[in-house]
């Protein structure tokens, strides 16, 4: 099996993920439509990286609300609107929140596998333009036969069920948010995003739309915090079930030992809707030497795990010890790690279980700070542990995101 390098990667920066309504503007990237998006982000890869676009394999792109804008194979079309040439191919994702980081890794398989030598990994989400359900899916299709079986709750109760079964208090993920903050304030502050970042341009005047991350809320405290209200109790009170139950209700028949879920996470503590692209160009021993490229770093394991499917966002762990196992590591091995915060509950979770020293985890900030969009966010966090990686002259990461229906991620990189 051939080794996977990291040749280079790319990101736009994170705009506020809504529409312009009445007199309140919108996101900064919501006039953009998610093809022009990825589009340009394919572009600013090649031309940082220097590689030829017809040279490419594949293109592999995660991308979770596969409907309207975003429908109709984007990642072809997204190849199609860079100008690329006819003859590069393109493959759409969907594994919910870890659909970015798939795309990474399913591009590294093909160049492991020797039958590809050059290939693209990333994702692209416009959750302005595409909001959360435009599929009109649900996390179950709809099934209502599945639902006879098991009963899947929105993941933000699933989060709660989480901080409330494990014993993780409100001040605990308050304060989890308020850290988040603070270190991306510092990153943005200090350019430590610069080497992957780049300025996206309205595709219509050539104008500059952003370059810089737009989500991110450096005056936040923990006085205001405090003062949010739990934002999925109203959720939770819903009634979902064939006799009236609550969305609560429904969650707690698989944990019946809790007498109810506590509603701590709020939307200072949970991930920020916004918008955004990634591309990561891989290579093997082979697509270096014949396009004259150096790489960063390689892909050391990757892997996914299953967990129960109620309480859904628990799978970082497993998913983390079967990458960690392949690549014959410990979790104390890893110099950074990279956790997603869809809910604050998700990564300090994770560092309990694997007894991982908070001061490695999300050094610059994350989702709570700075958004998730979700098809892109796992190649954005891979894009920022090598960039993180070469700053502080370290040599091994772990990314790692929860995913919708009880599943985790995992890729592990090493400098090279």
């Amino acid at each position: 099996m051939a080794d996977a390098f990291i040749v280079d990667a790319v990101r736009t920066p994170r705009g506020k993920g809504k529409r312009a309504k009445g007199d309140k503007p919108g996101g900064a990237l919501s006039e953009i439509h998610p093809q022009e998006l990825m589009g340009q982000t394919l572009n600013r890869l090649a031309d940082k990286a220097g590689f030829e676009k017809g040279a490419i394999d594949d293109v592999v792109l995660g991308t979770v609300s596969q409907a309207k804008e975003q429908g109709a194979c984007i990642a072809r079309n997204s190849i199609l609107a860079a100008g690329w040439p006819d003859e590069v191919t393109g493959v759409s994702l969907n594994r919910f929140c870890g659909s970015g980081l798939q795309g990474v890794n399913f591009a590294a398989m093909g160049v492991m596998s020797g039958q590809q030598n050059l290939t693209i990994g990333g994702g692209v989400e416009s959750m302005s333009r595409v909001p959360m359900g435009s599929d009109d899916a649900g996390i179950d299709g709809n099934n209502f036969e599945l639902r006879k079986k098991l009963v899947q709750v929105p993941q933000g109760i699933s989060a709660d069920l989480i901080a409330t079964k494990f014993g993780f208090a409100r001040e605990e993920l308050d304060r989890f948010a308020l850290d988040s903050q603070q270190k991306a304030a510092v990153a943005i502050e200090e350019n430590r995003f610069a080497k992957s970042l780049f300025a996206v341009k309205d595709p219509a005047t050539g104008a500059v739309a952003l370059d810089r991350d737009e989500y991110a809320r450096p005056d936040t405290t923990i006085e205001g915090l405090s003062e949010l209200p739990g934002v999925f109790e109203r959720m939770g009170a819903m009634p979902m079930g064939p006799n009236g139950e609550t969305i609560d209700q429904l969650a707690l028949v698989r944990y019946p030992e809790i007498a109810a879920i506590e509603h701590r996470h709020t939307a200072g503590s949970a991930s920020g809707i916004v918008d955004g692209a990634c591309a990561v160009l891989l290579a093997n021993e082979d697509g270096l030497k014949q396009h004259g490229l150096k790489a960063r770093a390689r892909i050391r394991a990757t892997a996914t795990a299953g967990a129960e499917p109620v309480i859904m966002l628990t799978a970082p762990t497993p998913a983390s010890e079967r990458a960690l196992a392949k690549a014959g590591m410990k979790a104390s091995d890893i110099d950074l790690w990279e956790i997603n915060e869809a809910f604050a509950v998700v990564p300090l979770k994770t560092m309990r279980d694997l007894s991982i020293d908070p001061a490695k985890v999300n050094v610059n900030g994350g989702a709570i700070a700075l958004g998730h969009p979700l098809g892109a966010t796992g190649a954005m966090l891979l894009a920022t542990a090598l960039d993180e990686l070469e700053r502080r002259d370290l040599a091994t990461a772990l990314i790692t995101l929860c995913i919708g229906g009880g599943m985790g991620i995992a890729t592990i990189i090493e400098r090279v």
